[in-house]
């Protein structure tokens, strides 16, 4: 039995300047085509793959992966699975991004002043995150896969320190890779390492000594801070707003020391933390 494309768009529920698109895309080709008018027939059987479409397509699904789906059906179920999970994480991310909207709205982060005490840290460099060229636009640093492979190093500290029976002593961070010279020569290369994570533990000097037979083990000098925690993942924009705020606030008498910034991980954001010195040590720093 064969359907006119008006026909067709009846029992398809497709309209025909869909059909048309989807003709063209290798979607849903007609069984038909006079070559002398141009008019499209199709076969009542289509309507089956026209359902299909119509269901992948509801998904979110773009044109590609459809015809993907369509070319080689016993891939369709895992196109459809990895589509689905991206969903998700997409719902994820928007959902985030309401709840930090719904945070500043109500109420802006405040910077607050604290004393941090000292401590012993675990040091080790975070692998390097490539800068993400964009043709016409501005290179892109990706904040939020930074912050994915300091918690992931992090993860390998936790799991050095608990192996050697040492106990994590606070919320872990990163810092700018600049305290050796080595160090500062390397963050202004692609390759890196850009930053250090540090895990605060408590350990006995046996522990410690095998420690530092795998990573830096150092001491973290009591200090004054300002810091301000933004909601939700890690930015470009929150970096900036967070840094514009700390230096703007710095009190009377003292200045914000670059040195010293920290990224502090919470589970509903990043701290940014820098450290406060009395006027009088800036000569001895430059």
């Amino acid at each position: 039995m064969s359907l006119s494309i008006k026909d067709f768009s009846e029992v398809s529920e497709l309209p025909p300047q869909t059909l048309r698109f989807y003709h063209s895309e290798g979607l849903l080709v007609p069984a038909e085509v006079d070559e002398a008018t141009g008019y499209r027939y199709y076969a009542i059987e289509q309507v089956e793959t026209a359902l299909l479409v119509t269901a992948l397509r509801g998904t979110g699904m773009s044109v590609k992966l459809v015809r993907r789906a369509l070319e080689a059906p016993d891939t369709a179920s895992a196109l459809l699975k990895e589509h689905a999970e991206a969903l998700e994480r997409q719902r994820e991310a928007e959902d985030e991004a309401v709840a930090t909207a719904r945070e500043l709205l109500v109420s802006w982060p405040e910077v607050q002043r604290k004393e941090t005490p000292g401590t012993t840290v675990l040091s080790k460099a975070v692998p390097a995150v490539a800068v993400r060229r964009r043709r016409g636009q501005p290179d892109r640093y990706d904040w939020e896969e930074v912050t994915a492979a300091v918690s992931a190093t992090v993860g390998e500290l936790i799991t050095l320190a608990e192996g050697q029976g040492a106990g994590v002593a606070g919320t872990a961070w990163f810092s700018w890779a600049g305290e050796t010279t080595e160090q500062k020569e390397q963050a202004r290369t692609e390759q890196g390492p850009h930053w250090l994570a540090k895990l605060p533990v408590t350990a006995d000097a046996e522990a410690l000594a095998a420690l530092a037979q795998e990573v830096d083990v150092q001491t973290f000098e009591a200090r004054e801070e300002l810091s301000i925690q933004l909601p939700g993942r890690n930015s470009m924009p929150k970096y900036s707003t967070a840094v514009s705020r700390l230096v703007t606030q710095a009190p009377e008498g003292f200045f914000p020391d670059f040195s010293g910034l920290r990224h502090i991980l919470h589970e509903d954001g990043v701290e940014t933390a820098m450290r406060l010195r009395p006027l009088g040590e800036a000569e001895g720093l430059t």
